[in-house]
């Protein structure tokens, strides 16, 4: 990829979505919710505190997140559908 998000943005991807319920029923596309579960792909350096020294951000590349249904902006980078997000968006990293 082509682009470095600046201060504490990251750029994640979205993970699909689940095609069937718990039950075993078939979801059509038109009734999906977008998922709020995806990948980091990139992260910015990170922001500045009041002294002006760079704080690192605490997600890093390869790291499954979890965010806001409504977080960040959705962006098309290399033909890929990918959100442009804060750092504080994010609520949580997914443990393997």
């Amino acid at each position: 990829m082509k682009f470095r998000p600046l201060h504490d943005r990251i750029v994640v991807k979205r993970l699909d979505a689940e095609e069937k319920t718990a039950g075993g029923i078939i979801i059509p596309d038109t009734a999906k919710e977008k998922p709020m579960e995806g990948e980091v792909i990139a992260v910015g350096p990170g922001s500045r505190n009041e002294q002006g020294a760079i704080v690192e951000l605490d997600v890093k590349a390869g790291d499954r997140v979890l965010f806001g249904k409504w977080s960040g902006t959705e962006v098309k980078i290399d033909g890929q559908d990918l959100l442009i997000m804060k750092e504080s968006d994010v609520m949580g990293i997914i443990s393997k």
